[in-house]
C-alpha cells in the first residue's frame, strides 16, 4: 500500500510539474506574440469605435476610429475628421486589449503624404495645427516631408502678402476639416 501512495504521489507531483511548464510556456507565447504588436493593429481593431486621442500639447480628440495606417489615425468626431500623425500621439484611451492582424503591404506603406494628398485633391479647407499655431487654408501641394498650405486671409494674421505655408509633417499635431 505504502509503494501504491508513492507513486501516486510522484504521478501528482509530475503532473503539477507537467501544468507548471505548460503555464510558463503559453506565458511566453503570449508575451512574444503581444511584444509583435504595433499600436496601429490594436487601433484597427477600434474601427468604428470610440477612443481618446491625447496629442503633443495635451490636446484630447474623442472620436471614432475610421481609418489607420502606420503612420497615421482618422479619426471622427461628428462631423469633423481630424488626422493624426502617429508621432503627434501621445496616448490612447478606450482602446481593447485585442488587435487586428498586421497590416498588408499596400496599408504600412500608405504614409502621412498619402492621406494629405487625398486631402489636397479635395480642395476644402482644412485647420492644420501644429504646436504653437493653427493655419487655416486649403492644402495646395504635398511633398516627401512637408505640405504646402494656402491660406484663408484669416489663417495667418501676420500681416504679410498671402503666399503658401510650408508646414514640415513632423511639425503637424493634426489636420482637421473645418
Amino acid at each position: 500500500m505504502r509503494w501504491e501512495n508513492l507513486f501516486a504521489d510522484l504521478e501528482t507531483q509530475l503532473a503539477a510539474s507537467m501544468a507548471q511548464e505548460r503555464d510558463s510556456e503559453v506565458a511566453d507565447r503570449i508575451a512574444t506574440e503581444r511584444a509583435g504588436v504595433a499600436i496601429s493593429d490594436r487601433l484597427r481593431a477600434q474601427r468604428r469605435s470610440p477612443v481618446d486621442v491625447r496629442i503633443r500639447g495635451g490636446e484630447v480628440l474623442t472620436g471614432e476610429v475610421v481609418d489607420v495606417a502606420t503612420e497615421w489615425l482618422l479619426l471622427a468626431e461628428a462631423a469633423r475628421r481630424h488626422l493624426v500623425p502617429r508621432a503627434a500621439i501621445t496616448a490612447i484611451g478606450g482602446l481593447a486589449p485585442h488587435s487586428a492582424p498586421p497590416a498588408g503591404e499596400v496599408l504600412r506603406r500608405l504614409g502621412l503624404g498619402h492621406a494629405l494628398r487625398a486631402l489636397a485633391a479635395e480642395g476644402r479647407p482644412v485647420q492644420a495645427v501644429t504646436g504653437d499655431a493653427t493655419y487655416l487654408g486649403r492644402i495646395a501641394a504635398v511633398g516627401q516631408d512637408h505640405l504646402d498650405i494656402a491660406p484663408d486671409l484669416e489663417g495667418f494674421g501676420s500681416g504679410r502678402p498671402a503666399g503658401l505655408l510650408a508646414v514640415p509633417f513632423a511639425a503637424l499635431l493634426r489636420v482637421s476639416n473645418t
